[in-house]
């Protein structure tokens, strides 16, 4: 029987404010991956990072699921395929993207589901969710960061027992742990992951992303060089301003103050 075409299986929709919010969209195999499925997921998110009406993305899956992982079935196909494109690597151009990425997790996220959660920038997971990684228990190699990324989150002693065991953790050991962000009734879950990009994008969005992008690229250098990092970049950004940008950001701090109502002691 043939597929569904992978545009039905990768939908995307933008709202006019500027959130676009990709959702995996095959319920009836956990939102398993497929070889197309991926190619198409990664072409998404390279054309909304591109897109300037886009502001923050929202990515979220259909059922009982985030995502299940990589389709077993298709495994050869995509385990042996060209791995090494990243322009058909969604998580490759998660990473790239200058766009906030908001991971609403529901369900399950399972292993490739795992790794693309990871690649999120901030995590809002449904109560009854699960981090769930099976690598070692089906003899598949991480290949999108699962096991460099976690242990970084959680402390190394956690990842090592969560990967080594294949055991889950649930969305409020995820939450203690500082891995997920919050956990909300899986009713509130699209709403308070838009809750949270409309409060970014009520920001200045070029500092947006130059502080995402600063905090991204900081973490993967010791703290030496990660805060030498900050410093060329806010130099770069300051000697790029204008006389009248520096006029228009003293204003609005102005304003801003002017409208704070006076605290009584």
């Amino acid at each position: 029987m043939d597929r569904p075409p992978p545009e039905s299986l990768i939908l995307v929709s933008r709202d006019p404010n500027g959130v676009a919010t990709i959702t995996i969209n095959r319920p009836k195999s956990l939102n398993s991956l497929t070889k197309a499925m991926m190619t198409r997921m990664a072409h998404e998110i390279k054309a909304l990072g591109l897109d300037d009406s886009v502001h923050v993305i929202i990515l979220c899956g259909t059922g009982r699921a985030f995502c299940s992982g990589v389709d077993l079935t298709a495994a050869e196909d995509v385990f042996k395929g060209d791995v090494k494109d990243v322009e058909s690597d969604p998580v490759a151009q998660m990473e790239r993207c200058k766009k906030p990425i908001i991971g609403a997790i529901n369900g399950f996220a399972v292993t490739a589901g795992f790794e693309i959660a990871l690649a999120c920038d901030i995590l809002v997971a449904a109560k009854g969710a699960k981090f769930l990684d099976t690598h070692a228990r089906f003899g598949i190699f991480p290949s999108w960061g699962l096991s460099q990324k976690l242990p970084r989150i959680i402390g190394p002693g956690r990842a090592r027992e969560a990967s080594l065991t294949a055991m889950p953790i649930t969305a409020e050991q995820a939450e203690k742990w500082g891995l997920v962000n919050h956990v909300v009734e899986e009713s509130e879950l699209l709403k308070k992951a838009r809750a949270i990009a409309e409060a970014m994008i009520k920001n200045n969005q070029d500092l947006v992303l130059r502080y995402k992008s600063v905090i991204n690229d900081g973490l993967k250098l010791d703290l030496g060089r990660a805060l030498s990092l900050e410093k060329e970049r806010a130099h770069e950004y300051y000697n790029g301003m204008t006389k009248d940008q520096f006029r228009k950001m003293q204003e609005f701090i102005a304003g801003r103050s002017a409208k704070k109502p006076s605290s009584k002691l």
